[in-house]
């Protein structure tokens, strides 16, 4: 099932960014250089990621875990539930 859920993503991923190809790696790189979906053979993750209009860059894995970051700072959140944040003057977890 975890297999079929990653093709289903590398899939989708490839797809669905005009002007993007998959390197000899595997990784998916757009034109402009961004990769927007990559998958770790040793440990089995997939990863997608995209950037809004505001130039947050979102990070979602397969195993369920988001990060956001901009200029150095972001919120993590683990499957778990565990949020941790690194500001400007700061960082931590709950």
């Amino acid at each position: 099932m975890k297999a079929l859920f990653i093709f289903a993503l590398a899939l989708i991923a490839s797809t669905a960014h005009a002007g993007c190809a998959r390197t000899a790696t595997g990784k998916v790189v757009c034109g402009n250089g961004d990769e927007s979906a990559s998958y770790n053979p040793n440990t089995g993750v997939a990863r997608k990621s995209e950037v809004n209009s505001n130039g947050v860059r979102t990070y979602e894995s397969s195993t369920g875990a988001e990060a956001k970051t901009k200029n150095g700072m972001g919120v993590y959140r683990a499957p778990s539930g565990k949020t941790c944040v690194k500001g400007r003057y700061n960082q931590g977890c709950n």
